[in-house]
This record gives structure tokens, sequence and C-alpha cells, in this order.
């Protein structure tokens, strides 16, 4: 268990980059967004108080866990832990900082809806219905697709690291095709309405959860699979 909390340790052997940047990313686009909302009155135009601006942190936290995998998984070999304790104690650290984002994310969330969007409307850090005005749901609606995110970010990493180029490449290929040839079956089913009818039918903790739950379980039992076989 101690080699598991030293693995998981060494993901803060960089905080700057593990969670400075993400937080610095997204400050950014949540000053940019204050700065638009206030000077143009963004929030009277018709759907004018939300923003996508939000995305940006998960989007940098997965890369920051892409960068996990492929600079700080070599460095854990060379101090003699398993790939099995470097797995673990990166989940772990997944895990944490997950509920961290999930707690904070929801923190930010309450003085956003005390302030009225910031004074101008913004509904920047829980837009639409993510809001559920539950502080305890309002964590794991936060929490639960970040841990997807971090997942995913290992993921790609070990793709990286095992595979190299050839395999980003493959897999950029491969995604591209499978969402393709969805597009092209809705389209040809004429069914892009019943997607959108079924997505909007589903709650709120259905697509924060539920989904993001069974996608980060997957990619855990995947990421692991693919960890054990790779080379540092």
């Amino acid at each position: 268990m101690n080699r598991v909390l030293a693995a998981a340790r060494l993901q803060l052997a960089h905080p700057l980059v593990t969670l400075g940047i993400p937080w610095l990313v997204v400050s950014t686009s949540f000053a940019i967004n204050i700065a638009i909302w206030g000077l143009a009155d963004v929030a009277e135009q018709p759907g004018g108080s939300n923003t996508g601006g939000l995305a940006s942190l998960y989007i940098t936290v997965l890369i920051a866990f892409i960068q996990t995998v492929t600079q700080v998984f070599p460095f854990a070999m060379a101090l003699s832990l398993s790939r099995r304790t470097f797995y673990l104690g990166t989940a772990l650290a997944a895990a944490a900082q997950s509920l961290g984002y999930g707690i904070a994310l929801t923190v930010l969330t309450a003085v956003e809806n005390a302030t009225g969007g910031w004074g101008v409307g913004l509904d920047f850090w829980a837009p639409g219905a993510i809001d559920v005005g539950n502080p305890p749901l309002q964590v794991i609606v936060f929490t639960v697709p970040m841990l997807a995110f971090h997942f995913m970010g290992i993921g790609i990493g070990v793709v990286v690291k095992r595979w190299g180029a050839t395999g980003m490449y493959a897999m950029g290929m491969l995604t591209l095709a499978v969402t393709g040839l969805a597009a092209v079956l809705l389209t040809w089913r004429e069914a892009w309405g019943d997607l959108w009818t079924w997505l909007s039918d589903r709650s709120v903790e259905s697509l924060t959860i539920t989904l993001p739950a069974v996608l980060a379980i997957a990619l855990a039992g995947l990421t692991y699979v693919g960890l054990r076989r790779t080379v540092p």
C-alpha cells in the first residue's frame, strides 16, 4: 500500500503541470467569458447565459494525464515500481483529483449562483441543466465525468507509449471511421431526430453520472491491460 501511495504522489512531482495548468487554462477562459458577457450584454440574448468554457478544464486534465504515462511512467519504472503499482497509484491520484475538482467546481457554482452569474448573468461553471441545485449531487455530477477524462488521458498515454505515432494515427483513424460510419448510418436511416429525442429524454444524472461511469470503468480496465505490456 505504501508503494501505491508513493506512485500516487508521483503525480504531484510537478504540480504546476498536473494541477496548475488546468486551472490556469480554465481561469483564462473564465476571464475571457466574463469580459465578453460584461461588454456585450450576452445574457440578454436567447440562451445567452451559457458557455462551453468549462470543457477546457476537462480537456486540459486529459492532456495532463497523457503526460503522466508518457513521462512519469518511465521514471516510476526506474524507481523499481511495478506496472501494477504504478497503475493503482495513478488510478488513486485520478480518483482523488477528480473528487477535488468536483468539490471545487461545486463551490464555484454556489458562488456563481449567489452573485447572479458574477454580476453579468454568466453560467460558466455549471451551464444549463448541469446545475442540479443539490450540493452533494453536484459534486458527483462534476466528479464522474472528470474521472472518465482522467482515464481517457491515461488510455491515450498508454497508446502513445506502447505504439508511438503509429498507434496515435491508428486510434485517430479508427475514431474517425467509427464516428463517420455512425453519422452515415443515422443520415441513411433519417434517425438524427430520434437521437436528439433520446438524448433530451435522458436525465442529467444519466448523462453526467451513469454514462461517464460506464466509460470510466471500461477505460480503467483497458488501460490496465494495455499498461501491463507497455515498455517504459
